[in-house]
């Protein structure tokens, strides 16, 4: 059984001091990367996911009410959408932005791409990758560079459990994978609705797990 760690949205604008920060992200981040110094050769493929807004519509409000709108963050090239720096990216193998023009809640909705790629030249006219050059004409989806990959299981972890983390299990479970999200590796924004988040997790067969318990 083939599998992949799918890191989810550990970007600065869901951490401390960012756009839509939460508590224990950094913590997250770094533990993460502990993680994976540790396991990383145990899994067929690492990705990880980021929210790549460029003009998602209604997504981003004045007057947001943090259930279907939000304050504008993680806006594609910018700071707040990169990768949290304590979140080690030497063993992800691919990256997937999400939301460009949507919401883009799941993993499954992302697209491979370069964000790292935004400023270098382009070509020999001088030109340089803007933000919506990061994601290739024809680049696949999560599902497909998976599939790809003859992957049956995933393991997600990342910020925040009742959100992208939530919709991303919950879209793998439906695909037809072997679904495990790692409980000390996510970090959530609302008690309330992380439990409901894992009572959704076990009607989907979904395991919540431990480290411990690998």
């Amino acid at each position: 059984m083939a599998e992949a760690l799918i890191i989810v949205d550990v970007q600065n604008d869901f951490c401390e001091g960012g756009a839509l920060g939460v508590d224990g992200g950094a913590r997250t981040a770094a533990e993460i990367s502990e993680f994976l110094e540790d396991v990383h050769a145990e899994y067929d493929a690492v990705v990880a996911t980021q929210d790549w807004h460029i003009d998602p519509g209604p997504h981003f409000s004045e007057e947001p009410n943090f259930e279907t709108s939000w304050p504008v963050h993680c806006l594609a090239g910018t700071s707040g959408a990169e990768l949290h720096p304590d979140l080690d990216t030497e063993h992800i193998e691919a990256f997937f932005l999400k939301g460009l023009y949507s919401d883009g809640y799941s993993g499954f909705e992302g697209l491979e791409g370069n964000p790292a790629s935004v400023g270098t030249l382009a070509g020999e006219d001088g030109t340089k990758v803007s933000p919506t050059d990061a994601v290739a004409d024809g680049a696949p989806d999560l599902h497909a560079w998976l599939s790809a990959r003859e992957i049956t299981s995933v393991t997600v972890v990342g910020i925040a459990t009742d959100h992208c983390v939530r919709a991303t299990a919950l879209d793998a479970a439906e695909a037809g994978y072997r679904v495990r999200v790692l409980t000390e590796l996510t970090v959530g924004v609302d008690e309330a609705r992380i439990a409901e988040t894992y009572e959704e997790f076990a009607e989907a067969e979904i395991e919540a797990l431990s480290v411990e318990d690998l």
